[in-house]
């Protein structure tokens, strides 16, 4: 009888196949079939497995460099891609100029990279943030913005964890779940954080239209505990997959073939969540409409970690990448979102679809440094840059009461210089602006934590 050690005893790597060789082979060996010509046969079966490339193929550059910090950043992000562009899916990438590295593991797709892959989907090119987006309300009526931030308060929550039974809003979509193995048994959770905001560098944002002076909510979140569950599905898969027929490939860049069973399945499970990202968007907007009871003028929204398909056929991945070209979903509108931080306005931006981005607009501003080693050379000075902005009129929150002083303006890159290179390489044209009155985010919620306090 043959069987997988068998298989393996014969010097052939385990998988999937494994299964439609070992009934294969007993067939062939019921049929009198010799140990040579089972082989032969098994040799045909077993999947071709695909090399890395030798050197990385040439990607597009949107990157400028001044200062020594913003040279290191752009020298550690060539180090990322130029690993990254070696994974044979990959057929073209480019990075934004927002871009800083997001992991240690060389070849990770850097926040503000954007990569075009061959019947390829990688779940680590969108990361467990999956759909991280913004979305924008404008008002028909002038309102008071500390008002509105009032509103956003009082009817989401910030942070970890999703929001008490007595206040949740219901998502009408779980019905799709159970037929879709990447998103069953996640309707619990999918419905504990539905109307809630993020941590991290999640926002509400309260400011006027530079064109009309009218006033509007931004928001930027992802899809919340729901899309890091996929998440953590799509990448177990996805390494499942290429340690089978990549296997030099590192398991942070592994990918699920997209015309198979589990590719397809999991492209639905993506769409699904977006769905969820919007409606979750939606939700915490019509409940703050319905606080201050101000009607709406207009609304659209953009995410910036996804994957979209274009008439090439190629999975495009934005990780912190907003798509800029016409028609990239069935909600386009034309326009987009590029926030730069609390103290700057949010760009209004029409599509451009560069050739050389892929398509591809930066998402926000980006960091030179982490966030743990910005907070180590600042120290002292991030609370003085707070007093500052909130001085100058900003009305800035921190909804657990305890400032985040990683998410303040020095943290990011220098706006102008990102708004200059947008400008610079035609990756978006600016329309309008959202000129800052306040903003809210979760805060420092772990500083206090028990495991930070026992270290």
């Amino acid at each position: 009888m043959i069987d997988g050690a068998t298989l393996i005893a014969w010097g052939f790597q385990p998988g999937r196949w494994f299964k439609q060789g070992i009934a294969t082979a007993n067939a062939m060996r019921a049929a009198g079939e010799s140990d040579d010509a089972i082989l032969a046969r098994l040799r045909n079966l077993a999947p071709v497995e695909i090399p890395m490339r030798a050197t990385g193929l040439p990607y597009g550059l949107f990157l400028d460099a001044g200062t020594p910090a913003e040279r290191a950043n752009a020298d550690a992000v060539a180090a990322h891609m130029d690993a990254l562009m070696r994974v044979p899916t990959i057929k073209a990438g480019a990075v934004m100029p927002d871009a800083c590295p997001s992991g240690s593991q060389i070849g990770t797709i850097p926040v503000g990279g954007a990569v075009a892959c061959e019947n390829a989907i990688h779940p680590g090119f969108h990361s467990s943030d999956i759909c991280c987006s913004v979305a924008v309300t404008i008002f028909k009526r002038d309102d008071d913005p500390s008002r509105v931030l009032d509103a956003v308060q009082r009817v989401t929550h910030f942070g970890p964890g999703g929001r008490a039974d007595a206040i949740r809003p219901v998502f009408e979509g779980t019905e799709a779940f159970s037929d879709n193995p990447f998103l069953k048994d996640l309707e619990t959770v999918a419905l504990k954080h539905f109307g809630s905001q993020g941590d991290g560098n999640h926002f509400a944002y309260v400011g006027r239209l530079k064109s009309t002076g009218q006033i509007a909510l931004v928001t930027h979140h992802g899809s919340r505990g729901l899309g890091a569950q996929l998440y953590k599905r799509g990448m177990t898969a996805a390494r499942r997959h290429t340690a089978i027929v990549a296997p030099e490939v590192p398991a942070h860049n592994a990918w699920i073939e997209a015309d198979g069973r589990e590719g397809r399945d999991y492209w639905r499970a993506l769409q699904v969540v977006r769905s969820w990202t919007k409606a979750n968007h939606a939700i915490i907007h019509a409940m703050v409409r319905e606080e201050i009871g101000n009607p709406v003028d207009d609304a659209f929204w953009n995410e910036h970690n996804f994957v979209f398909q274009r008439d090439d056929g190629l999975f495009y991945h934005g990780k912190g990448a907003t798509p800029s070209w016409s028609g990239y979903a069935a909600d386009d509108d034309g326009r987009t979102l590029i926030p730069l931080n609390m103290s700057e306005p949010i760009l209004i931006v029409a599509h451009r679809d560069r050739e050389g981005s892929l398509g591809f607009a930066p998402h926000g501003a980006g960091r030179n440094a982490s966030r743990s080693r910005h907070l180590r050379e600042n120290g002292d000075a991030l609370a003085a840059e707070l007093a500052a902005l909130q001085a100058s009129g900003l009305d800035i929150r921190s909804y657990c009461g305890i400032p985040d002083h990683s998410e303040l303006p020095s943290a990011y890159k220098d706006a102008a210089s990102v708004r200059a290179q947008i400008a610079k390489y035609d990756l978006a044209q600016v329309v309008d602006e959202i000129e800052p009155c306040g903003s809210i985010m979760a805060g420092d919620w772990e500083r206090d934590a028990p495991w930070r306090k026992g270290r």
